[in-house]
C-alpha cells in the first residue's frame, strides 16, 4: 500500500500530486499549486471533472470558452469561505495568480453528466457547526451531494486547537447503501500558526491498516479505507480540505461501535 502521508515539495508550482495510480485506488485525485503573482497553471480535465478551490489568494480563471475573471478573496484558510470553480470533463482550464495563490485541484471521474463550468462563490456555501465541547468543528460544504457534479464531494473543516474532528471515528469503505457508501478520501492539512502539528490515525477494525501520523502544515493524508479521526494540539488550529469520490455520489458513514456512545454523552 502507498504511504498515507504525502509531504509537499519545496518552493512554488505543483507541490502536492496525488493520482489514482499513485494512491493505489480508483477515483480521487488531488493537486496543490502554490503560485506567485503572474504565474499560470493550466490543464485539461480529460475524462475527469475538477473542482478548483482557491484556498488562499486571488487569480484570474478560465474554463473552456468562459472567462470567469478574478476569483478568490481570503488570504488565509482560517478566515471566511473560499471561492471555487467547477470544471466538467472534456474542458481546458487555466488560473493566473494575481497575488500569492494556493490552488487546490480536486478531481474524480466524469460520468458524462453534461454539466457546464461554474464559479462557486463564498455566499453560496453553507457553513455548519458539528459536535459539541472539545469535539466542536466548523464545516463549509463546497461541493456537497445536493449540488451538481458527477463524482466529486468537496468540503473544508476548521478544528480549533485542543479539539478532535472526524470523531467519533467513522468510515465509508463499503458499497453497502443505504447503510454505508464506498468513498476514497484525501485530507489536505494546514495549521495556524504554521509551525504547529496535529495527529491523524487511519485504521481498520482488524488493524490490518493502523497508522498514526503527525501532520504538519501542507501535508496530505490518504484515506483508502478505515476510520480516520484527527486531533488538533492545544494552541494550533487545524484546517483541512477533504476530497471524496466513489462509485456512488453519496456520503453514508459508519461509526465505530465502541465509540458511538460519545454521540449520546
Amino acid at each position: 500500500m502507498p504511504k498515507l502521508l504525502v509531504k509537499p515539495e519545496k518552493g512554488t508550482g505543483r507541490v502536492s500530486h496525488v493520482t489514482p495510480a499513485s494512491a493505489g485506488w480508483t477515483y480521487v485525485g488531488f493537486d496543490l499549486h502554490r503560485l506567485k503573482p503572474g504565474e499560470t497553471v493550466l490543464a485539461a480535465t480529460g475524462d475527469r471533472e475538477a473542482c478548483l478551490v482557491f484556498v488562499t489568494g486571488k487569480g484570474r480563471a478560465k474554463a473552456g470558452p468562459e472567462d470567469f475573471g478574478l476569483l478568490g478573496e481570503r488570504m488565509s484558510p482560517f478566515e471566511g469561505k473560499p471561492w471555487s470553480l467547477y470544471v466538467p470533463q472534456g474542458s481546458d482550464w487555466s488560473v493566473t495568480a494575481e497575488t500569492d495563490l494556493e490552488l487546490a485541484v480536486c478531481s474524480a471521474p466524469g460520468l458524462g453528466g453534461g454539466l457546464g463550468a461554474r464559479a462557486i462563490a463564498p455566499e453560496q456555501l453553507g457553513r455548519e457547526v458539528r459536535g459539541k465541547g472539545t469535539n466542536t468543528r466548523y464545516v463549509t460544504n463546497i461541493l456537497p451531494e445536493n449540488e451538481a457534479a458527477d463524482s466529486l464531494l468537496v468540503v473544508e473543516v476548521i478544528t480549533p486547537g485542543g479539539h478532535t474532528s472526524s470523531y467519533p471515528p467513522h468510515k465509508h469503505d463499503r458499497d453497502d447503501l443505504p447503510r454505508e457508501s464506498y468513498l476514497e478520501e484525501t485530507y489536505y492539512h494546514r495549521l495556524n500558526p504554521p509551525q504547529g502539528f496535529a495527529f491523524q490515525r487511519v485504521y481498520t477494525d482488524d488493524r490490518s491498516l493502523d497508522e498514526t501520523m503527525a501532520v504538519e502544515d501542507g501535508d496530505v493524508v490518504l484515506v483508502p479505507k478505515g476510520y480516520h479521526p484527527c486531533a488538533a494540539c492545544h494552541g494550533y488550529d487545524l484546517y483541512y480540505l477533504n476530497v471524496m469520490a466513489g462509485p456512488k455520489r453519496t456520503w453514508k458513514f459508519y461509526n465505530a461501535p465502541e465509540h458511538e456512545w460519545l454521540l449520546k454523552a
